[in-house]
C-alpha cells in the first residue's frame, strides 16, 4: 500500500497549516494559539469529541469508528510546542516571534496527525477508537507527563499510543525504528563545590575549588569508562563550569559544575546517579573542600513495546516500500516515554531528507514528508482495527 491518495490532494492545504504553525512558535506550556488552532480544525473535521486543557494546554480528539464493536481505542500523539531559538533560515515562513522557532519539526508532526485526523473522520474505515494527542511541552517541560497525570489514558480509554518524529539524515519518507530503548533518559546534575577564596599570588593560604572542579571533571568520566557495563550506554558531560569570581588575580570561594547525564537503562541510571552523587562530596574532601550535589530528573527512557513496533514497521514498509527495523538508539531525550510508560506502543522516525540537524537554527521541516506520514498514522488505524463485516 503506498501514500494514500487522499494526502496527496491534501497535501498543500497541510502545508499550508504546517507553515502557519511555523510562523507563529510557542514554547513549553505557552501554545495557547496552536492549542487554539487545532481544536478549531479537529471540530470542522467532525470529531466526535474534542477535549482542551488536558496536560495545562493539551488538545484531544476523539473519533469513532463505523463501528466500535472491537472495543479497541488506539491514541496518536503529536507535539506542538517550539524553542527558544532565533530561526536563521531564511524561508519565507520564517518565524515571526523573537528568540523562538520550530526548530525540531513540531509544526510539522502536528500538520501531520490533523491530516491523518481529517482522513480519518471522513472516511471512519475502521472499527475502534481514535484518540489524536496533541501535546505541548516536550522540549524540557514533561507536557506528556502532565497529560497522563491528568487522567487522559483512563479517560479516554486508550490501549495502545503511537508516536512519530522526524529524522534528518534520513531519506525523505523513509522510516526507522527500534524495538525496546529507542530513546535516552535526560538527568541533569548542579554540583557545588565550596573552597576558601584568596588571592592567586599566595595559593597555600586557600582552598581552591577550581582544581577541586578540574579533579571532579576528570572523575567523573571514569562512570562511562570503568563503572558502567560496555554494552549499556551512558553519557555525562559537564558542560558549565561557573566560578564566584571573575578577576585574573582572585581564587574563588566557589565554583559550580553543571552537566547531563544519558543512560538507556534502569540500571545504569541509578548508578550515575550514585557515583556522581558519591564522587563530589569525596573528590571536594580531599583537597579540603566540600560539595553538594543537587539531582534533576529528566525524562525517562524511551522503551518500544516489541509487538506494536513490529507492527509500526510493518506498516511503515507497506507505505514507503521498506523500514529499517534496528535504527541505532539516541541519547537525546523524548517525552513519549512517559505515554509509553503507561500503555504499550511505538514510537518511528520518519525521513526529513539533507537538512540541517533538529534543535539547529537553520533547521527546517521537509514538507515533502507530510503523505508519508500521514498515511502512517492512518494506516495503523486501518490496520490495527480493521472494519468488521
Amino acid at each position: 500500500m503506498p501514500v494514500k491518495n487522499r494526502f496527496a490532494e491534501l497535501h498543500g492545504d497541510i502545508t499550508a497549516w504546517r507553515r502557519d504553525l511555523h510562523q507563529h512558535p510557542e514554547i513549553l506550556f505557552e501554545t495557547h494559539r496552536t492549542s487554539a488552532l487545532v481544536a478549531e480544525k479537529l471540530q470542522a473535521f467532525g470529531c466526535d469529541e474534542v477535549v482542551t486543557g488536558i496536560g495545562r494546554t493539551g488538545v484531544v480528539g476523539v473519533i469513532k469508528g463505523r463501528g466500535t464493536g472491537s472495543g479497541k481505542v488506539i491514541g496518536l500523539r503529536a507535539d506542538m510546542d517550539a524553542l527558544p531559538i532565533e530561526e536563521q533560515t531564511g524561508v519565507e515562513y520564517a518565524s515571526k516571534t523573537p528568540g523562538a522557532m520550530h526548530a525540531c519539526g513540531h509544526d510539522g508532526h502536528t500538520a501531520m496527525l490533523l491530516g491523518a485526523a481529517q482522513y480519518l473522520a471522513e472516511t471512519r474505515n475502521f472499527d475502534g477508537t481514535v484518540v489524536v494527542i496533541f501535546q505541548p511541552a516536550e522540549e524540557g517541560g514533561g507536557g506528556g507527563k502532565e497529560m497522563c497525570q491528568d487522567g487522559m489514558m483512563e479517560r479516554f480509554g486508550i490501549q495502545e499510543v503511537y508516536g512519530m518524529h522526524n529524522w534528518p539524515g534520513q531519506p525523505v519518507g523513509s522510516f526507522s525504528i527500534r524495538s525496546g530503548a529507542f530513546f535516552a533518559a535526560t538527568d541533569q546534575y548542579e554540583i557545588t563545590i565550596h573552597g576558601k577564596g584568596g588571592h592567586a599570588a599566595k595559593p597555600h593560604q586557600t582552598v581552591d575549588p577550581v582544581v577541586i572542579a578540574a579533579q571532579l571533571v576528570q572523575a567523573i568520566q571514569s562512570i562511562s569508562s570503568r563503572n558502567a557495563d560496555p554494552d549499556d550506554p551512558i553519557v555525562v558531560s559537564v558542560t558549565s563550569i561557573e566560578s564566584s569570581s571573575k578577576a585574573f588575580n582572585v581564587i574563588p570561594a566557589r565554583v559550580t559544575l553543571k552537566g547531563t547525564m544519558r543512560t538507556m537503562s534502569k540500571e545504569n541510571r541509578a548508578l550515575g546517579e550514585e557515583r556522581i552523587k558519591a564522587l563530589a562530596p569525596l573528590t571536594a574532601e580531599a583537597f579540603g573542600g566540600t560539595a553538594e550535589v543537587r539531582w534533576i530528573a529528566g525524562y525517562p527512557s524511551m522503551v518500544n513495546s516489541e509487538e506494536q513496533t513490529e507492527f509500526a514497521a510493518d506498516v511503515a514498509e507497506a507505505i514507503s516500500g521498506g523500514c529499517e527495523r534496528n535504527a541505532p538508539i539516541t541519547m537525546g531525550g523524548e517525552d513519549f516515554a512517559y505515554m509509553l510508560e503507561e500503555r504499550p506502543g511505538a514510537y518511528i522516525l520518519v525521513g526529513n531528507g539533507d537538512s540541517a540537524d533538529v534543535h539547529n537554527p537553520g533547521y527546517n521541516f521537509n514538507d515533502e514528508a507530510i503523505p508519508a506520514g500521514c498515511s502512517w498514522w492512518a494506516e495503523i488505524v486501518e490496520r490495527r482495527m480493521p472494519v468488521i463485516n
